[in-house]
């Protein structure tokens, strides 16, 4: 909106409104040295026309890096039909009122992405999604404590194997709430949570769950079947934490071990939403039928109206401003509706065949870059089991400056383990989807070579 200031006389009054001789005294606590005085480096005022035509030169010097990155965000490819459509204004603007069933395309598109991510996860139902990956698994722990009447334990069994930035997130969201996170280490060959490690960090204690990614942040597959398997043996419930992409390829949650995981989140931006500095992204969660109740956001489901057509409605919501009250079981009010229109039309068009294309040729790149790579000596994949779409490599010399070197050749050679793994020395975490080409990988192993 425009910005309007005040005039002095404007100033003076409300100065004197507050028994304030001046503005500086408002502020007299900040010590003196921490003031600006000046404004020395800031340029004199230019025309709108003048700062458009700098502002592009500046963007133009930027030039378009070659993204390697993943660790929990992906380079994927958007059809351009995507972000066309949900720039429309009936998408655009378009907000869930009160008397919900007045959006009925608002709530068809909501029922739609429910419909996709059950699909995906093989769960029976799926909220309309939540604000990122890391805050559905948050979500996810604390329906896990909830839901789980077998036991009354607030132990939540969290691999190290997992995003550091969700393992952060989720004790954020957690811990005032009396829930300990109980981190397993992983196994230092395969990079994977073994059973082993589970029998030795649980021991005969009791949980009330186990969170499982797959893949994991390594990009390594984990066995989630007999790790499924081993929770339920003891009574705990299992979080899947799941990559949408991945999915068109690996078995779904529901599939794993002999019962399934209960809850399945993940985050959705892989599907239509670009890196765009950090977000606005959005999270997914499903579950059984059994844990429906517990489920926090929105859930909306299909109907016949008076006159026996279809419609749309709002189901359940968790919310404790609605008919749930006292009994609310999350302050979620919001979804990320723009974030999940846009997941919904990408995913209707792909396909099913188009997602696994996706998630094929994103596979097949990472295991040539890193083949690519390793080829130089002293860079070697640290882990030796199967990978996914990213890989650990560990190079002869830290990561940072050599990342720094490629970045300005315009490459953007991944993400630096050393800080959040420093036993793994100089580790690297690479990552190719199906946006790089061979030429953009062999570029990358040369520029890697000149700079090691």
């Amino acid at each position: 909106m425009p910005f309007i200031p005040h005039t002095a006389a404007d100033t003076a009054a409300m100065l004197a409104t507050i028994g304030v001789a001046a503005i500086d005294e408002l502020f007299a606590e900040i010590p003196a040295a921490l003031k600006v005085n000046t404004l020395a480096a800031i340029p004199p005022a230019l025309a709108e026309l003048d700062i458009t035509r700098l502002m592009t030169a500046r963007a133009r010097a930027d030039g378009q890096a070659c993204c390697f990155i993943g660790a929990g965000a992906y380079d994927h490819h958007i059809p351009a039909a995507v972000w066309q459509l949900v720039s429309r204004g009936e998408f655009y603007s378009a907000y869930t009122p009160y008397q919900a069933e007045a959006s009925q395309g608002t709530l068809q598109v909501l029922y739609e992405f429910q419909s996709m991510m059950t699909a995906l996860t093989g769960l029976a139902v799926s909220n309309t999604s939540l604000y990122d990956g890391a805050s559905a698994l948050a979500e996810a722990v604390l329906m896990a404590v909830r839901a789980n009447r077998r036991t009354k334990s607030q132990r939540v069994l969290m691999p190290a194997t997992l995003h550091p930035a969700y393992r952060r997130t989720v004790h954020t969201l957690v811990a005032a709430q009396g829930i300990e996170l109980v981190t397993i280490p992983f196994d230092p060959k395969g990079g994977h949570t073994a059973l082993e490690l589970l029998d030795t960090t649980a021991g005969a204690e009791e949980f009330a769950a186990l969170v499982i990614p797959q893949p994991n942040f390594f990009g390594v597959l984990e066995e989630v079947d007999a790790l499924t398997d081993w929770a339920h043996a003891r009574q705990m419930l299992v979080i899947a934490v799941v990559n949408p992409i991945a999915l068109a390829l690996l078995s779904p949650p529901a599939d794993w071990g002999k019962a399934g995981a209960d809850l399945a989140c993940g985050e959705a931006q892989p599907l239509g939403m670009p890196l765009s500095s950090g977000g606005p992204y959005a999270g997914f969660l499903c579950c059984t039928k059994e844990l429906v109740r517990q489920l926090p956001g929105r859930i909306v489901g299909r109907t016949l109206d008076a006159d026996g057509k279809p419609g749309f409605t709002l189901t359940l919501q968790a919310r404790e401003q609605h008919i749930r009250r006292g009994k609310a079981t999350s302050n979620i009010c919001t979804n990320q509706g723009l974030m999940v229109t846009a997941a919904t039309i990408h995913l209707a068009l792909l396909g099913a065949e188009g997602l696994a294309r996706v998630a094929a040729a994103c596979h097949a790149n990472t295991r040539r870059l890193s083949a690519l790579l390793s080829a130089i000596p002293g860079v070697a994949p640290i882990f030796e089991r199967t990978i996914f779409h990213e890989q650990a490599l560990r190079l002869p010399t830290p990561v940072a400056a050599v990342l720094t070197a490629l970045a300005a050749q315009n490459i953007l050679g991944g993400f630096d383990l050393s800080a959040d793994y420093p036993e793994l020395g100089a580790a690297l975490l690479i990552c190719a989807t199906e946006q790089r080409t061979e030429e953009e990988m062999v570029a990358y192993a040369t520029a890697l070579a000149q700079v090691l």
